[in-house]
């Protein structure tokens, strides 16, 4: 099998500015530009400025592969996270540029090895483990390869794709595919964080991915939908609770941790287990301090956040009442109540009731009630919740209890840091992670 060939979606704005870095022919009229260039939309196509090229969407191939490459200004990174900022950023491979949603989108076209060395090197710090490189390299061929042939699936189906559901008293919604319909993945950490060869490529990753190459997961023969997140919180999620409703044995209940911790039960679904579970501080690969390993997972914009294994939110009833209007959408007026309906395996809330003055609605899956919940988007939705200050039945404060980092599905990266740690090797570690699971080399 020849190596694939990716797009991903890098930015979308109604004026681009970018640099090409060497000589780059735009196809379709044979002409060959280098430096700085600045493309607008005009009368419904992109007009690329100072120059007569005005097309539905344009196409820059470098001359030389190697050499040349291309400058983004002000991509921005970490898109409604808690560190989103604007950068530059350079890349190597095609530059495509459609109209898409009224906007233009910047599309990078590279080959899939050269495109998990950045994703790697953006995810993991050079002092990462030879073995966590590899376990991460090969997840993350994994999953896009799925999402390409998932998406290759979808682009033939007439059926229509939902992925939210909502009635007056319930708003059920989750973010995965649906999103991208021009390009296979985007750049930003809803897919993978993929920032071109704006980061130096970490040598290690190189050997990583190279060593790795075409190495993939595998169930019943078929490429696995691998996921990672941050922190996992002491066990892993089930696919179908944050995602779309479709079961994956590969990505189950998985103990962060040799054996289950003692003195705490093992269904974290059911309630008062769930809050034991996350209102103290149970033995996992992911439950550390240690700052030479966490380093190896979390870069410069992401170390503000150490308390990703237990953490704590606060808000007086007018704040969390003004914050869920705004993040919403509704006026639930005071609120009044937050019920958890339903749990995930990890103790991740998928539904949760919220009662106020004006109206009762339960939210879910994992994501959304994220959203709901903070600004940017709350650590995760694995928290017991906390009511003070109650007079006449209504709280003044909500203490939001919570564990983890991100959905909690598939590969935990804190915990498999501390994995490669203590000696663990790539397989052992991706074998802990997804069950069941084989190791193929595709091409």
């Amino acid at each position: 099998m020849k190596h694939p060939e990716i797009t991903v979606g890098v930015m979308s704005r109604e004026t681009i500015d970018f640099n090409l870095i060497g000589k780059f022919k735009l196809i379709g009229n044979d002409q060959f530009f280098v430096g700085n260039q600045s493309v607008t939309i005009d009368k419904g196509k992109i007009q690329l400025s100072g120059s007569p090229v005005q097309q539905n969407q344009l196409l820059f191939v470098p001359v030389d592969t190697t050499s040349a490459a291309f400058e983004l200004k002000d991509v921005t990174i970490g898109v409604n996270f808690h560190w989103e900022q604007q950068e530059n950023q350079k890349f190597r491979g095609g530059l495509k540029l459609i109209i898409e949603n009224g906007k233009i989108t910047a599309i990078n076209i590279l080959p899939l090895e050269d495109y998990l060395i950045s994703v790697i090197s953006s995810e993991m710090s050079a002092n990462s483990s030879l073995d966590l490189l590899k376990a991460h390299a090969i997840i993350s061929r994994s999953w896009l390869i799925a999402q390409i042939e998932k998406q290759e699936k979808i682009t033939v189906t007439t059926q229509h794709y939902e992925s939210a559901f909502s009635t007056n008293d319930e708003y059920i919604k989750w973010y995965d595919r649906e999103d991208h319909a021009n390009f296979h993945v985007c750049a930003d950490d809803h897919c993978q964080r993929y920032q071109g060869i704006t980061r130096a490529h970490n040598p290690n990753v190189v050997k990583a991915v190279t060593e790795t190459s075409g190495v993939i997961l595998s169930y019943n023969g078929r490429v696995c939908d691998a996921r990672f997140s941050k922190c996992c919180g002491g066990v892993a999620e089930l696919f179908e609770n944050c995602w779309e409703p479709v079961n994956h044995p590969y990505l189950t209940a998985v103990i962060d941790n040799p054996e289950f911790p003692s003195g705490f039960e093992k269904d974290l679904t059911v309630e008062k287990n769930a809050l034991a579970w996350l209102n103290n501080s149970p033995e996992a690969f992911c439950n550390t301090k240690d700052e030479e390993v966490l380093k190896q997972v979390l870069n410069d914009y992401d170390w503000t956040a150490k308390d990703f294994y237990r953490w704590t939110v606060e808000y007086t009833n007018q704040q969390l009442s003004e914050l869920i209007l705004n993040r919403s959408g509704n006026d639930f007026g005071t609120i009044i109540d937050l019920i958890p309906v339903e749990r995930g395996t990890s103790g991740r809330l998928i539904r949760l009731k919220i009662v106020g003055s004006k109206k009762t609605i339960t939210v879910g899956k994992e994501l959304e009630i994220r959203r709901w919940f903070s600004k940017s988007h709350l650590y995760s939705s694995a928290f017991s919740v906390e009511k003070l200050e109650i007079e006449n039945g209504i709280p003044g404060r909500f203490v939001l209890h919570g564990a983890g980092w991100g959905h909690g599905v598939g590969l935990c990266q804190i915990g498999a840091a501390v994995m490669g740690h203590k000696g663990y090797k790539y397989d052992e570690i991706l074998h802990h992670y997804f069950k069941n699971i084989s190791l193929e080399r595709r091409y």
